[in-house]
């Protein structure tokens, strides 16, 4: 849950590497660290915080051509400096980076250092000590690298330097994610395309166990069984300008102003000006077998998940199960004879996804991975992809992610129900519906006064808070409550509705805050019976009303788009409460603690 980025061949290493690793501060950052190298001399700095610290502690160190840098977010050991990376070797010859988890660090440690005082507590500097004892054995530094390779248990990203041959960096890739970035008379690695993207639009991707020497000019990739294996770069499509905040204070605000424009990229690239699907028609065929739909996410992702359920089991009528990625991977359900996987995952690099992925490859099954990055680890496994179209999302808090991802359910639904011939996806025109929707939530986003205004009110003090609703109300509160308790860091919980009074209500005091959420014609009166029901026990209750459904003194009542949609709409005022509240408490809404953007360990 960090980030790497490395450059041989440039003597602008040291702004490569800075400007790489700001990229990556939305991985991890509780420490930041640089190693730069030429002709046998070096330099290690690395300091707690941000990247804005480390880069005091070079200013005027230049001239390096060769240089790794490295944003942690701790695994193993508190956030200081000796356990911050780049980790050198006590012999002071070998400087690495490292992204995952080593989980037998420490049988290493009895095995080969128990003659080395290590400076911190993490996993990462007992592998480089591993490299040096396999170099003071007398080989090679490629084979060095190699041996500790075959030792190492876990999950890995990995950069290395030889100060003795430092015109090479030596790199590795198991379950975490790495790239190889191809320059103008240097080239450049890092953990996504974003890092590098300044610098080139052209990568290679690194597939699990391989090993690369890399130099200013030449890219050599051993496969696992020591072959050479030969690929070809592509090109990243990715806008550097994406990238920057432009005229908004925050990320995660620019995310969610971009959501109307995320809604109509996707009806663009999913549907024809008829409303014909463009979905790969090898997707369609590919679930049309299917008896059963499994979809696997964590976080925003299984939220979204429970929201696609009801739309795929509506519009296809085939059964749908939402599973927890981290619970799946190690207690995989009885599955039905035709079984289709779709994993929904930001940033395709999610580890407890791709745990998951690789069990159901094992298993030959068909999959699909819905995802923002192209090229990303799940992208490339899965049977099939379709992409999110969003942009780049840099706030650690997912927003357009979330509503994309349903959104690109809601499009696959309607195909395969169409070709299923199911009357309701066939009378679903989705380029009026989500063009609706696109303009709700653009007059939603025109309300950010009221947002404000109404966080002051019931979240300003609070400890705690509660969401509930009734079905997709009710997954779409699972949501507002994980974003509000993220970047707030209030303790919030969504409820169904109903479960309050089998137990929960128990919680219900003077002043407590309650967002009720209520959407859907049939459930509506109930909700608002619950909504009374904690009221008469000291509850403030903020209630969210879809039009048609509200009564008076509601306090957000959302423009009308159709049932299957409200996830959408009913999104946008629960992400801006989170955001006010982290905003009216002081907090870093992009950065929030102990979070990374891209959950690369399990």
């Amino acid at each position: 849950m960090c980030g790497i980025v490395g450059v041989v061949g440039n003597k602008r290493a040291k702004e490569i590497v800075l400007t790489g690793l700001h990229k990556l501060e939305y991985r991890g950052y509780d420490s930041a660290g640089i190693m730069l190298s030429e002709n046998a001399e070096f330099t290690v700095k690395k300091t707690p915080g941000r990247v804005a610290e480390l880069e005091k502690e070079v200013v005027g160190i230049d001239g390096f051509s060769t240089g790794i840098g490295h944003t942690r977010w701790a695994t193993h050991g508190e956030p200081k400096e000796e356990n911050a990376h780049p980790h050198l070797s006590k012999s002071g010859r070998f400087g690495l980076v490292h992204n995952g988890v080593i989980e037998n660090f420490s049988e290493l440690k009895e095995k080969y250092l128990t003659d080395v005082t290590l400076a911190g507590e993490t996993d990462s500097e007992v592998i480089v000590e591993v490299v040096d004892y396999f170099s003071r054995k007398g080989l090679d530094t490629m084979s060095a690298f190699t041996s500790m390779l075959k030792e190492v248990k876990g999950s890995y990203a990995l950069a290395l330097i030889d100060i003795e041959d430092d015109s090479r960096l030596f790199l590795a890739k198991h379950k975490s994610p790495l790239l190889i970035g191809l320059g103008e008379d240097f080239n450049l690695v890092g953990s996504d395309a974003m890092a590098m993207i300044n610098e080139t639009n052209q990568f290679v991707e690194i597939m699990d166990k391989e090993r690369i020497v890399l130099t200013a000019n030449t890219m050599t990739i051993y496969n696992e069984n020591n072959e050479e294996v030969v690929r070809d770069a592509y090109t990243a499509e990715i806008d550097a300008s994406d990238t920057e905040k432009g005229l908004y204070p925050h990320y995660m605000s620019k995310e969610i102003d971009e959501q109307p424009a995320v809604m109509r990229n996707l009806i663009q690239e999913y549907l024809t000006t008829e409303g014909a699907s463009k979905i790969p028609t090898n997707i369609i065929s590919d679930m049309i077998e299917s008896d059963r739909i499994y979809i696997v996410g964590c976080g925003t992702s299984w939220h979204a998940g429970l929201v696609g359920k009801k739309m795929l089991e509506e519009l296809t009528g085939i059964p749908v199960e939402v599973h927890l990625a981290s619970e799946m991977g190690y207690d995989m359900p009885l599955l039905s004879k035709n079984p289709y996987f779709i994993f929904l995952t930001q940033s395709g690099e999610t580890a407890d996804s791709r745990q998951v992925l690789v069990k159901v490859n094992e298993l030959g099954l068909p999959s699909l991975t819905i995802t923002n990055v192209k090229g990303s680890t799940l992208s490339r496994e899965a049977t099939h992809t379709l992409l999110l179209h969003a942009g780049p999302e840099i706030a650690v808090a997912s927003t357009k992610a979330y509503t994309s991802q349903i959104a690109v359910m809601l499009l696959l639904g309607k195909a395969l129900g169409e070709e299923k011939n199911r009357k309701v996806a066939k009378e679903l025109d989705l380029i009026h519906e989500l063009s609706i929707v696109a303009g709700v939530m653009e007059t939603l986003i025109d309300d950010k006064d009221v947002y404000d205004r109404l966080t002051r009110e019931y979240l300003e003090t609070t400890r705690n808070a509660f969401y509930i609703g009734r079905g997709l109300d009710y997954a779409v509160s699972l949501e507002g409550a994980l974003k509000l308790k993220e970047i707030s860091y209030i303790q919030a919980e969504g409820f169904a509705a109903g479960e309050l009074k089998h137990g929960t209500i128990a919680l219900i005091e003077e002043g407590t805050p309650v967002i009720g959420l209520i959407s859907n014609e049939v459930t509506s009166a109930h909700t608002r019976g619950n909504i009374i029901e904690v009221e008469s026990r000291g509850a403030k209750a903020m209630v969210i009303a879809l039009e048609g459904l509200d009564k008076p003194g509601d306090d957000i009542v959302l423009p009308h788009v159709h049932s299957l949609l409200t996830p959408l709409v009913m999104a946008i005022p629960l992400q801006f409460i989170a955001y006010y509240a982290s905003l009216h408490r002081d907090l870093d809404v992009d950065k929030p603690r102990n979070l990374a953007k891209s959950v690369t360990v399990e």
